[in-house]
């Protein structure tokens, strides 16, 4: 492992203008948000922190560390409405982040597609097989 594992999150660092895209799902009406998000480095490189609000009202912050007694990427979810959760990571390369969220069956994915976009899905187990899409966020670079 790296001597600071936490240097594989590179390619999320800065700020990230959000584009919501909510499909008819088995939990949810279609539905579409925006919002700015951001990835910083904090206490000593140990972390990853993730803010992140929408237009119609929503913020978080989320946690990704690296586990060294364990040697797996932890993330901790904490929105406004209270709701929070946590999750298991894993890279599956170095531009694919895989999450198993503790409380539900959902997986979640962060993919780099490309230099200034990033590409989140939310995808639940189907009965007909595979997933189903219940969420995706497209995250485009903000240029400076």
């Amino acid at each position: 492992m790296d001597s600071n594992a936490m240097n594989k999150f590179e390619f999320l660092l800065g700020s990230w203008n959000l584009e919501y895209r909510i499909p008819k799902s088995t939990f949810s009406e279609a539905g579409s948000d925006t919002g700015t998000g951001s990835f910083k480095r904090a206490l000593n490189d140990k972390y990853l922190f993730f803010d992140y609000s929408t237009k119609s009202g929503g913020e978080a912050k989320g946690i990704f560390a690296w586990d060294d007694k364990i040697k797996v990427y932890r993330y901790w979810w904490f929105e406004n409405s209270g709701n929070y959760s946590a999750a298991t990571c894993n890279f599956i390369n170095d531009e694919v982040i895989a999450m198993n969220w503790h409380d539900s069956i959902l997986v979640q994915t962060f993919v780099k597609d490309g230099p200034d976009k990033v590409i989140l899905k939310m995808e639940y187990p189907s009965v007909k097989g595979g997933h189903e899409l219940v969420l995706e966020v497209l995250f485009t670079r903000k240029n400076f």
